[in-house]
């Protein structure tokens, strides 16, 4: 059997060169492997973008960094994220390098074909996920490959790209934003299907790419107030709006199907040295919020108490967290039965993923009136202070239907009607928008962490008492596989940026102008 099925493919390798032979123009197809293709239509590329992203900054380095960064989790046992140990330059090769070769490769080929075929209902939403995407990377590090990344296969690029300042890098950000909603204008729906966002939806990306214009304003607020006033106005007044209800939100949705599950719930499931961080837990108590039973479990010891552990503690004694003293992340974020054991919830696997929601756009909204900036007044401010609250209630409300949790109308007027959450201005009032956006952005480290960088709230993040640094990192390391295969352009970077270290501030990073940080 084995002789005749080497002759068949003999003899079909001989047919194959037989008719080549008067033409070896097309002898290369031999080498073209049907299963894996050259050319990958917009679509498909898009919902695997999609994904990678999502698994990789709301799953990935959010769970290896971000969370432990902006405490609001912390470890009891393997804590080496908590204590800074495993935030330095050999454990973000992956990251960094697989956000090039992955989600960004893809997004930069999606524009580039959309843009060919005049698509602004391909190219787009891939501008917007690509920003998005690079706003992680630049808000992490730094300095990076920017203008002249992700061109290594093009006429006259470099395989050691130089790296851009972060300042350069967000006025492009501002530019391919303001293209890419205005081309949005009167466009088709290029993705439909392939995109498992919006389903491919141009208005409700107009509102996506305005809003996320409208971050990143906020977060360059401190180094360019001009600026900031200016593409905030620019934001609002983009077409299409913002994400203003909760009908407008990001989400990824996961299938649940054992193989594209949320990261959270398979890292819950597999490990049970992760519990609430008592920096937010604290919060959420003191002010009895109604989202906290849906974020958090009570304790094992006592069920009608919510306790967060505290950060950077090393599993010993004296200052040892005992875990059943502390909360676990809630049940809607487990997928039911876990490997050491108990069972918690049951549709966490499915559970979608929040990119950008109206609680954020709200709170930000508030805070730049309160600040007088893009066309907004001080008056304003409380009622976009009241939105975001509301939103994010009935956010997690709706989430949380999942595992059969709630948050009730009355709870949510209770809750806005809290002396101690009642919106009062100035300064104070601006401590109050940062201290709720905290609160919302659960799940989403990354965004989190910047905006405690920005704001320093809330002020009790503080390093752990067995941490290895004496102060909360502010940017991340490069990898060390820039070192070595692009030496000479981050050299170049380091020099203009400051030490590669954990504590050298970002551009964007000044403390001293912010008035929440005094």
């Amino acid at each position: 059997m084995i002789n005749k099925t080497i002759l068949r493919m003999g003899s079909a390798v001989a047919l194959a060169f037989g008719l080549f032979a008067c033409s070896n123009d097309t002898i290369t197809t031999l080498n073209r492997n049907p299963n894996s293709p050259e050319d990958v239509p917009p679509g498909p590329l898009f919902t695997e973008a999609s994904r990678v992203a999502t698994t990789r900054w709301f799953g990935g380095i959010d769970l290896r960094t971000y969370e432990w960064a902006v405490q609001q989790l912390a470890e009891v046992q393997y804590n080496d994220e908590d204590r800074y140990v495993r935030m330095h330059a050999a454990d973000y090769e992956g990251q960094f390098n697989g956000a090039y070769s992955g989600e960004l490769k893809d997004l930069t080929q999606i524009i580039a074909k959309g843009e060919a075929t005049k698509q602004p209902g391909i190219y787009a939403p891939a501008i917007a996920l690509r920003t998005l995407v690079f706003s992680f990377v630049t808000d992490s590090w730094g300095d990076v490959p920017y203008n002249a990344a992700l061109k290594g296969d093009s006429v006259g690029s470099s395989l050691t790209p130089a790296y851009d300042m972060q300042q350069t890098i967000y006025t492009d950000f501002f530019a391919v934003l303001d293209k890419a909603s205005t081309d949005l204008v009167g466009a088709a729906n290029g993705l439909t299907s392939a995109d498992p966002i919006y389903g491919g939806s141009p208005a409700s990306w107009q509102k996506f790419i305005n809003s996320l214009r409208l971050r990143l304003a906020i977060r360059v607020v401190n180094v360019d107030p001009v600026l900031a006033s200016a593409q905030i106005t620019a934001a609002r007044n983009a077409p299409g709006g913002l994400i203003l209800t909760n009908a407008d939100n990001a989400y990824f949705p996961w299938p649940g199907d054992g193989v594209y599950n949320n990261p959270w719930s398979g890292n819950l499931g597999a490990r049970d040295d992760w519990r609430m961080s008592d920096r937010l837990v604290n919060i959420m108590n003191a002010l009895n919020d109604p989202r906290l039973p849906i974020y958090a479990q009570p304790t094992q010891d006592d069920p009608t108490i919510y306790r967060g552990s505290p950060n950077g503690v090393l599993p010993v004694p004296p200052n040892m967290p005992v875990r059943s003293s502390t909360s676990r992340p809630g049940i809607i974020f487990y997928k039911g039965a876990t490997t050491y054991g108990p069972t918690f919830g049951g549709a966490g696997a499915s559970l979608p993923t929040p990119l950008l929601t109206a609680a954020e756009v709200n709170f930000t909204l508030a805070e730049a009136a309160e600040r007088g900036l893009g066309g907004l007044t001080a008056g304003q401010a409380a009622a976009y202070y009241n939105a975001g609250i509301a939103a994010s209630l009935n956010q997690w409300n709706d989430l949380a239907a999942s595992s059969g949790q709630s948050i009730s109308a009355s709870a949510i007027a209770a809750y806005l009607a809290n002396p101690n959450v009642v919106y009062t201005g100035g300064v104070a009032g601006q401590k109050q928008i940062a201290q709720q956006k905290y609160i919302a952005l659960f799940t989403d480290g990354a965004t989190s962490w910047f905006e405690w960088r920005r704001t320093c709230v809330p002020n009790t993040i503080v390093p752990g008492p067995d941490a290895t640094l004496s102060y909360v990192p502010r940017r991340l390391e490069y990898p060390t596989t820039e070192a070595t295969a692009n030496g000479t352009s981050l050299q170049a970077a380091i020099a203009a940026q400051g030490p590669d270290n954990l504590g050298t501030p970002l551009w964007w990073d000044v403390r001293t102008a912010a008035p929440t940080c005094s």
